[in-house]
């Protein structure tokens, strides 16, 4: 799955257009390095979201195409 869905589906940004716009200005990265919105997500990848003074690190625990707005949170454990 790509990023920026991945980040939509898993609802750590809202919109899959803010979570491609975070890609472009490098504010993602995923193991260490910063990636492109077409990065293709695996299990256990640690992504670091950094949006203003803030950064959130998760490690991917599912990929799904379709979740449930209960369920999302079970995609990801914060770091």
């Amino acid at each position: 799955m790509r990023l920026d869905k991945f980040l939509k589906v898993s609802r750590l940004i809202k919109r899959r257009t803010v979570a491609n716009e975070a890609c472009d200005n490098g504010r993602i990265s995923v193991n260490g390095r910063v990636v492109k919105a077409s990065y293709d997500v695996k299990v256990g990848d640690r992504i670091e979201i950094s949006m203003g003074v803030r950064t959130v690190a998760v490690e991917v625990l599912a990929v799904s195409d379709n979740v449930r707005k209960d369920d999302a949170a079970g995609m990801y454990k914060e770091i």
